[in-house]
């Protein structure tokens, strides 16, 4: 277990038993383990968050290794496009809640770990509640309103924040909320707008990336439960798996850092959602909800589709009579959609549409719109048998 500052307590005395003798010998044989560092391992526990691509290798190590109380939350159930990446998740468990495929697949792993699985999302109104039952906390999670939140509620409740984010091939590791370290606000003192982030659904992620950043989470985690070797205290890992080379940036606290600053203004949990602008308890400007689309389209004024989608995501699914034309050939190809009236562009979760409508709303088209949650609204809304990806 670890205090405020990193600092390993003094864990229990309580005697292995010969399986566990047996189970972690390749620890035990190890200097800057041994028997006193097991014990440090057994007596921890460990909060993860989500048991997605970065959660399932954290989870299935720290399980592993003897971590003696794991904890998993996450709302999500598993889906057929989760299992390229999110090893803890098997296809018969395709429509369970992670939780449970997730404590079934860490149970048989190492039966002697105790597991608190919680099926919901963290929020403002159970966060502290729930990081403070836990000595330090490991983020799996894949958007900037939980990075938020989670960073917070580690400065607030003074437990190290294990800092975890994939896209693509790329992927970045730290320690936050440690001692006199600096918190996840130092670093990016404001979210980027939502516009402007991909989601890996849309971007893309390679399978084994979460593989590498996860499991580099859960060195890190093991290495502040030992209080041994050199965490990423003050500094920033980046690894590009195209070419397979890291590199590593210099991270400073931040004195007038909102969070963790010398006058700190973040005394309580806020809105994440609002914060990061990712709400959508409303619709916003120039937006179009699914169903308000599948009305329209009934209806005698039928509005034009434009997909700006990639040609192998419109081979997937796509809506009656659209047009195809990918965002990034849009600006070459905009003589093609003159004359065009009451026209809605989708890509598949909103983000590409909405810069699609920005674009042709800045080249004076009139009218235009986009499908708010995208073809994956759709598919959710009103056409359940519609393959989702």
């Amino acid at each position: 277990m670890i205090d405020r500052t990193g600092a390993a307590r003094a864990p229990g005395v309580a005697p292995f038993s010969q399986d566990e003798l047996v189970r972690y010998a390749r620890h035990l044989a190890l200097p800057q383990v041994g028997e006193e560092g097991q014990r440090r391992l057994r007596s921890a526990r460990i909060l993860v968050v989500g048991a997605g691509g970065l959660g399932s290798p954290v989870a299935l190590y720290l399980a592993a290794a003897g971590v003696g109380t794991i904890g998993l939350v996450d709302a999500d159930r598993v889906d057929v496009t989760n299992l390229q990446r999110q090893i803890l998740h098997g296809t018969s468990d395709v429509g369970r809640p992670k939780t449970a495929s997730a404590r079934e697949r860490l149970a048989d792993l190492n039966p002697q770990v105790h597991l608190e699985t919680v099926e919901e999302r963290l929020t403002s109104q159970n966060a502290l509640a729930l990081v403070s039952r836990f000595d330090l906390v490991v983020d799996g999670s894949d958007n900037f309103p939980t990075r938020y939140l989670v960073n917070d509620a580690c400065v607030l409740t003074g437990r190290p924040y294990v800092y975890g984010a994939i896209f693509r091939f790329d992927g970045q590791v730290s320690v936050f909320a440690h001692a006199q370290g600096p918190c996840y606000r130092c670093l990016y003192r404001d979210p980027p707008p939502p516009e402007l982030v991909p989601s890996c659904a849309e971007g893309g992620v390679l399978g084994a990336l979460p593989g590498v950043i996860g499991s580099l989470q859960a060195l890190e985690a093991m290495k502040l439960v030992l209080g041994r070797g050199d965490p990423l205290v003050g500094r920033l890992l980046l690894f590009d798996g195209f070419t397979g080379r890291f590199r590593e940036i210099a991270v400073q606290r931040d004195p007038d850092c909102p969070a963790c600053g010398s006058q700190p203004t973040v005394r309580e949990l806020i809105d994440y959602e609002a914060f990061c602008g990712a709400s959508l308890s409303s619709m916003p400007p120039g937006s179009i909800s699914a169903r308000g689309l599948a009305d329209e389209l009934q209806g005698a004024d039928r509005p034009r589709l434009l997909d700006v989608r990639e040609p192998f995501e419109w081979e997937i699914c796509r809506l009656p009579d659209a047009e195809l034309i990918p965002v990034v050939q849009l600006p070459s190809r905009l003589a093609e959609l003159n004359g065009r009236s009451s026209l809605v562009v989708y890509c598949h979760t909103g983000a590409r549409s909405r810069r699609a409508m920005e674009l042709l709303n800045a080249a004076g088209f009139a009218g235009v719109r986009h499908l708010e949650g995208g073809i994956d609204a759709w598919a959710r809304e009103i056409e359940p048998d519609m393959p989702r990806y």
